[in-house]
């Protein structure tokens, strides 16, 4: 609710108290490379910690797919009727989803997407659908020996494909909204970003005619702000309630728990890759570089940082990011107002962590050998798409098929990774809006040095 005019009344007020124009290229200049520092370091990070700990690595073909969560049956006689096959070998009970694919050994250019298996003492696959290995569904109806269960790629991946080049040109051509109405209802940020600026710096050049527009504008988001701080009195309820609904769609501890310890070594290797960006990284950065104390800086952001959690929404988090730094940690409104709404937008150090350690555990579950030109491309797409995911539906994911076509890997993978991917886009989220939080106390700083010595 309050987004949308928060962004346009902050940035608003905030080139307005630049006063000179001109002083929107020396912050702006600050704040992306700020932002493209950290995002470059957080992919570094991944990347290093992913290849130290393997956590997709295996000796053999089949412990590549039981690690996958599919299974190879060498020696097991089946025998397909129409879209069902009857494994000739009793006591196999293993459930299936959408998310594999059965192929038949004998027969390697015919697949299917697998449905389930029953726990009858022969069991049999349903199979949704077959097909060969141009696409076309065929009917088989055949004996014989071995078959292989395996990933398969999900509906909500398909039709994903698009270049890191794409992605760019829509974020940019996507500055401009042809509707400023349609950019606020769709939560369109950086549309609203480069009008806000636009206007805030025209409304400077008018003189009288322009200030009471401007004191518009300040009233309206010093309200807005006293609205967030009425938000943060029911935080603490509504995050928990945010938290536990959406562990309950997971299925509660005992649905999403056994799926997080078949992928534990992989969400660990990520978690460990955030903490250490977000506990040490930034941290590092915001006492040398922003000057503050680390742990109150870090308690004064925490309601924003828990709030990140719980919505996996790094824009949703803004009123609050903005009202934790400003009135707790001492960052100027001017600072904040114009750092905090484009970081959200085109900031994700997280998010490019996740991708550069999923792109390379996706490459060792399948035995890849990743060699060091291809670890370079995977650091340029995953660094390039996090920044430009802003503004597209689904942008994780969509970066995600990104990285993974930039090297030639299967994006199958994707569908693994998927089951817990929810509980991790909160991991990532959270870090996302911490560095944030420490890129405005670094311009801040780095504002002031230069106000200083003017």
């Amino acid at each position: 609710m309050l987004v949308v005019p928060l962004i346009m009344a902050s940035m608003t007020v905030g080139i307005s108290r630049l006063g000179d124009i001109r002083r929107v290229g020396g912050i702006g200049s600050k704040t992306i490379i700020y932002y493209m520092t950290t995002t470059a370091l957080s992919v570094i990070v991944g990347i290093t910690l992913v290849n130290l700990v393997q956590p997709g690595s295996a000796d053999t073909e089949e412990e590549r797919i039981a690690l996958r969560g599919g299974e190879l049956m060498a020696d097991t006689p089946y025998q397909v009727e129409g879209r069902t096959i009857t494994l000739n070998t009793p006591g196999l009970g293993r459930i299936y989803d959408e998310r594999y694919m059965v192929i038949l050994s004998d027969q390697e250019n015919i697949r299917g997407v697998v449905e389930r298996i029953t726990g009858t003492d022969l069991p049999r696959i349903t199979v949704k659908q077959w097909e060969n290995a141009n696409g076309e569904q065929i009917q088989p109806n055949a004996t014989g020996q071995g078959l292989r269960i395996d990933l398969a790629i999900v509906e909500k991946v398909k039709g994903k494909s698009r270049s890191v080049g794409v992605v760019l040109r829509n974020v940019v051509v996507g500055l401009i909204p042809s509707n400023l109405f349609k950019a606020m209802a769709n939560n369109e940020v950086l549309p609203l970003i480069i009008f806000s600026l636009l206007l805030g710096g025209v409304l400077t050049t008018l003189g009288k005619t322009g200030k009471p527009v401007i004191k518009v504008f300040v009233g309206l988001n010093d309200a807005i702000m006293k609205i967030v701080q009425l938000l943060m009195l029911t935080a603490p309820l509504g995050i928990g309630a945010l938290i536990a609904g959406r562990l309950g769609d997971a299925g509660g501890f005992s649905g999403f728990g056994p799926e997080l310890i078949r992928l534990g070594k992989y969400a660990g290797t990520v978690i460990i890759g955030l903490s250490i960006h977000g506990m040490i990284v930034l941290p590092l950065i915001l006492r040398f570089f922003g000057q503050q104390n680390v742990r109150r800086y870090t308690l004064n952001t925490a309601p924003a940082l828990t709030t990140a959690f719980s919505t996996a929404s790094s824009a949703a988090t803004i009123p609050l990011t903005m009202e934790c730094v400003t009135s707790g940690s001492g960052v100027s409104k001017r600072t904040a107002s114009f750092v905090l709404p484009l970081g959200a937008t085109i900031n994700m150090d997280g998010t490019a962590l996740y991708e550069a350690v999923a792109a390379i555990f996706i490459a060792q579950i399948y035995g890849i050998d990743l060699t060091s030109v291809q670890m370079v491309v995977i650091f340029l797409t995953a660094t390039l798409a996090a920044i430009g995911a802003a503004g597209i539906p689904e942008a994780g994911l969509v970066t995600m098929v990104i990285v993974l076509q930039a090297v030639n890997l299967p994006i199958e993978g994707i569908s693994l990774i998927l089951v817990i991917d929810w509980f991790l886009d909160r991991c990532r989220t959270t870090v996302n809006v911490w560095g944030d939080a420490v890129g405005a106390a670094v311009v801040d700083t780095l504002e002031g040095r230069k106000l200083q010595t003017e």
